[in-house]
């Protein structure tokens, strides 16, 4: 009997975002703002270009296979092809593997032309549509300069997006391999379910890619010298994890692998998946027989099989570092293990400490989530030790995006050559503190004399448009419209049960020109798809961080360290009339300078500024505030340093004292939602009126008694129950107190009330503290203001 049309079983998919196309014959390819991707095409493919961010051009360069008459697209150039000439004519090693190969076969990038897509007016998503008449290869570009910032309309070149339709969907060719890195010294596959073992000389680099993605990879390594004494040295996790304090080493400080002896081996240098379970046992026979599959192939057998010929005693079971292998203990102390991470290209890049032997599988285990059930290859590449990689995690925006490698920012060259003690944030690499200074005395610079710090890696969106206003107006909880030109608001950014997305200041640059300044890059993505939900569409929300980089000049000293240093034409105002929440186009030193935007602005709580330039001048902008600084004891300001100040001047901080699961009011920056005065609706508005009217939780500031910290996350008591968390605490050294922010139920939120902070179990050990008015610090912003 046929079942009847609205009773059908549900046949909604698995959403895998990136990993599985819920298209057949899809393919999609990203072509970063200033680069370019190539892609090769067979007759009656079907390709896509999008304007992601609006109002960015498009090159489109088609390549016939040799010996072909018939053009490959119906498509006439009408211009060079700026960005192709310019990238291959520059660089001997490209990044896009199929213009890479082109360059190899001898592309004359001197006489390439380009038929141009989009421009000044296309909108966010803009689409071109093209059919393959014949085979061949097309190189998208996506070309862009430096975005002036002494303009008012900024037009910061953004990312396209290729969505290519295959004709012939039964063929799905493999996903290429990413370029090597650098010339290998050695380039084999481990193919799937085997295992192979081989040596590296100390300060050779090893590249371990997952090929099509989901597919773990058991590492070994031994000390090679010690296995010449007889002495079998490998990778140890107990001591690798006392050493560097967490799971499993990433890069950057806390980055290294030790043998028993407490002697380091490797190092990772680069991961471009960040989620891995190191030191659990490769698979072996007994976790096949008892799971009932008796006799299946396992990584530990194979390792013992290559092993043996390095004189490496066989084992039972290999704890192997487990590369791309997704476990975790739950909240109940349980491991719990799923899909591995890894996408297809993703890879770990380690670097060897000493001469090794190391062993490398492609795992084979299809019974289980392991490889996502369907086991595959492991790439592997060893680069010499002469070459130079930077440090660097990857991070993707949303997880259709592709991942992108942590940066350095404009003023690194600077920062680094004062310390080693780098710290990955949002993306970026920022120094924690300074050799030779440390947290405390960067935080007193700060509080008695004047700090500069890097803050580039603020995410930063020219909003343009006719219809810019209306679309802040909607998406933030500040009443937009009230905003002056020349002038910065503080606000929220809420979804529409009114919890905070993410919080940001406002720059209003002109009539249908702002830019918004947040903490999150999905603010920018978010704000893009209220434009669209609202038909607003003479608006462009464009990514512009890597336009802008920034630098915080704070403390009582602050505008007499820069008074000579910020010129200013007479269409704006002069330096030192910027007052709080204002800002000012203006130049270095004099007209000739380089442009800058100075804002009165700052998260430390003090007098202060911040200087924002150009990322190519970052060097300059640094030496120049720093000489400046020097005959007022301006000292760097690191992270460390930055969290104290911040909390003690009440400065809420995202992933701590905020998320998407809690409003305003429960952050303590009820101020940014003016119910009563913004007739405007606006994105939560409903939920932020019922949520104030009957309040639940709100952010107080406590002081404990004694010398022992809080930390985030620790739980608030009264009695037996707990009534709120510390989202945020520190040793204030201005109060010589342990001070800490606190969400807590409302029926405790009144000043003097005492509480307790568990530690242990929550009952086991607490910290009496009470409720206090906060900021702790300067609690009317009489100093900022000054």
């Amino acid at each position: 009997m046929a079942v009847p049309t609205d009773r059908r079983p549900d046949r909604r998919r698995l959403l895998l975002p990136g990993l599985l196309s819920p298209e057949p014959g899809l393919e999609t390819y990203w072509v970063r703002a200033g680069g370019l991707t190539g892609v090769r095409l067979a007759a009656g493919d079907q390709l896509t270009v999008v304007d992601l961010e609006g109002r960015q051009v498009a090159e489109l360069t088609t390549l016939r296979l040799e010996g072909t008459q018939q053009p490959v697209l119906d498509i006439a150039p009408d211009g060079p092809a700026t960005v192709l000439r310019a990238l291959v004519g520059r660089h001997t090693r490209i990044a896009d593997p199929v213009v890479a190969q082109l360059v190899r076969q001898g592309l004359d990038p001197t006489r390439l032309d380009a038929a141009r897509l989009f421009g000044e007016w296309s909108p966010a998503g803009a689409t071109e549509t093209f059919t393959a008449q014949a085979p061949g290869t097309v190189v998208v570009a996506a070309p862009g300069g430096e975005m002036r910032l002494d303009a008012v309309e900024a037009n910061p070149p953004s990312d396209l997006l290729i969505e290519l339709r295959r004709a012939n969907r039964g063929l799905v060719p493999p996903p290429p391999l990413p370029e090597p890195l650098a010339e290998p010294v050695m380039d084999f596959r481990v193919n799937s379910a085997t295992a192979l073992g081989y040596e590296v000389k100390a300060g050779q680099y090893i590249q371990i890619i997952d090929v099509e993605g989901r597919q773990c990879s058991d590492f070994l390594a031994f000390h090679s010298h010690r296995l010449q004494e007889g002495l079998e040295r490998g990778l140890d996790s107990t001591a690798t994890r006392y050493f560097m304090g967490q799971a499993y080493p990433q890069p950057g400080l806390h980055g290294k692998f030790y043998d028993q002896d407490m002697q380091p081996l490797i190092e990772v240098v680069q991961d471009t998946v960040g989620r891995h379970d190191t030191f659990g046992l490769a698979c072996n026979a007994k976790y096949y027989e008892d799971m009932g599959y008796p006799g299946h192939v396992n990584c530990t057998d194979n390792f013992n099989a290559e092993l043996d010929r390095y004189g490496i005693a066989p084992r039972a079971g290999w704890p192997a570092l487990n590369l791309f292998y997704n476990t975790a203990f739950d909240g109940h102390n349980q491991l719990v293990f799923d899909e591995p991470w890894s996408r297809p290209g993703d890879y770990v890049l380690l670097r060897a400490g000493t001469d090794l032997v190391c062993g490398t599988s492609a795992c084979p285990d299809d019974v289980d989530p392991s490889n996502g059930w369907v086991p595959t290859d492991v790439h592997v590449r060893v680069y010499d030790a002469e070459r130079k990689f930077s440090m660097a995690i990857a991070h993707r925006v949303t997880p259709e995006q592709p991942a992108k490698l942590t940066k350095q920012t404009a003023f690194h060259s600077r920062t680094s050559a004062l310390t080693r003690q780098f710290t990955e944030y949002r993306g970026y690499w920022l120094p924690a503190s300074f050799d030779g200074h440390g947290p405390q005395e960067e935080y007193w610079a700060c509080r008695e004399r004047v700090a500069v710090m890097d803050l580039s890696p603020l995410r930063k969106f020219e909003v343009l448009g006719p219809d810019a206003e209306a679309l802040l107006q909607y998406g933030l909880t500040r009443n937009i419209r009230k905003l002056s030109h020349g002038q910065v608001v503080y606000s929220a950014v809420c979804n529409e049960t009114g919890g905070m997305i993410d919080d940001c200041t406002v720059f209003r640059l002109g009539d249908t020109n702002f830019r918004v300044v947040c903490g999150d890059e999905y603010t920018g993505t978010w704000l893009r798809e209220q434009a669209g939900r609202l038909g607003l569409d003479r608006v462009w929300v464009k990514h512009s961080t890597d336009q802008m980089h920034n630098i915080a000049v704070q403390g009582p000293a602050s505008r007499d360290a820069l008074r000579d240093l910020i010129w200013t034409p007479d269409t704006q105002p002069a330096f030192t009339d910027l007052t709080w929440f204002r800002f000012a186009i203006g130049r270095l030193r004099d007209h000739n300078g380089i442009p800058v935007v100075v804002s009165r602005t700052g998260y430390s709580g003090e007098l202060g500024y911040e200087l924002w330039c150009h990322p190519g001048h970052g060097p300059e902008l640094w030496d120049a505030v720093w000489e400046a600084g020097r005959p007022h004891g301006m000292l760097p300001l690191g992270l460390d340093a930055l969290d104290m100040l911040r909390i003690e001047s009440g400065l809420v901080f995202a992933g701590y004292d905020f998320s998407d699961q809690t409003d305003p009011y429960e952050a303590g920056i009820g101020f940014t939602v003016p119910l009563k005065t913004k007739e405007d609706d606006f994105s939560g508005r409903d939920a932020l009126l019922a949520r104030k009217a009957s309040p639940q939780r709100t952010l107080v500031g406590l002081e404990l008694d004694g010398n022992e910290p809080a930390g985030h996350g620790d739980c608030v008591h009264v009695g037996r129950f707990q009534v709120g968390v510390v989202t945020s605490a520190t040793r204030s050294p201005v109060l010589r107190k342990n001070i800490a922010l606190c969400r807590i139920a409302v029926e405790h939120a009144e000043i003097g009330t005492d509480v307790e902070i568990g530690k242990l179990d929550g009952h086991r050990k607490r910290i009496p503290a009470r409720v206090v008015r906060f900021p702790f610090y300067d609690p009317d912003k009489e100093r900022p203001r000054s």
